[in-house]
């Protein structure tokens, strides 16, 4: 049986999923987490699922034969917390994370209450660690 990959990019409007977001502060950090991303990553901000944003992307392939595509970084503004993305495997992002401010962090998930809470030239720093990670373990095909 082979693995379909469920989170995909799609065409979805970015504005309107931001604005969907009930909670004023959350909308407002994920407006200002828009603008950080975007300056970071010189990428359009792409909907990926019903709630992740995602910017650039690359393509994976693992030992095992699994394979597909996934953002290089993103953000969702979820109820309860805003989750961050970053490249996974780094002994860098440890180290940024650090100094990042008040977080809790997943395998592949950084989550953040609200955006005052974390240093915002650690978080553009993460952001760039993250997409020249995954540009030099997955370079992109010619």
């Amino acid at each position: 049986m082979s693995y379909k990959q469920k989170t995909l990019p799609h065409d979805g409007d970015v504005d309107a999923f931001i604005e969907s977001v009930d909670s004023k502060t959350k909308k407002q950090d994920a407006y200002r987490l828009l603008d950080i991303f975007q300056e970071e990553t010189k990428e359009p901000p792409v909907m990926w699922g019903p709630s992740m944003i995602g910017f650039g992307e690359y393509h994976y392939k693992y030992d095992s034969g699994h394979e597909g595509k996934a953002f290089q970084v993103g953000f969702s503004p979820r109820k309860a917390k805003i989750s961050l993305y970053f490249a996974t495997g780094d002994p860098e992002r440890d180290e940024l994370l650090q100094h990042f401010g008040k977080h809790t962090s997943g395998k592949s998930c950084v989550y953040i209450n609200k955006l005052a809470d974390v240093n915002e030239d650690i978080l553009r720093s993460l952001i760039r660690q993250s997409v020249a990670f995954l540009t030099n373990t997955y370079p992109p095909k010619p």
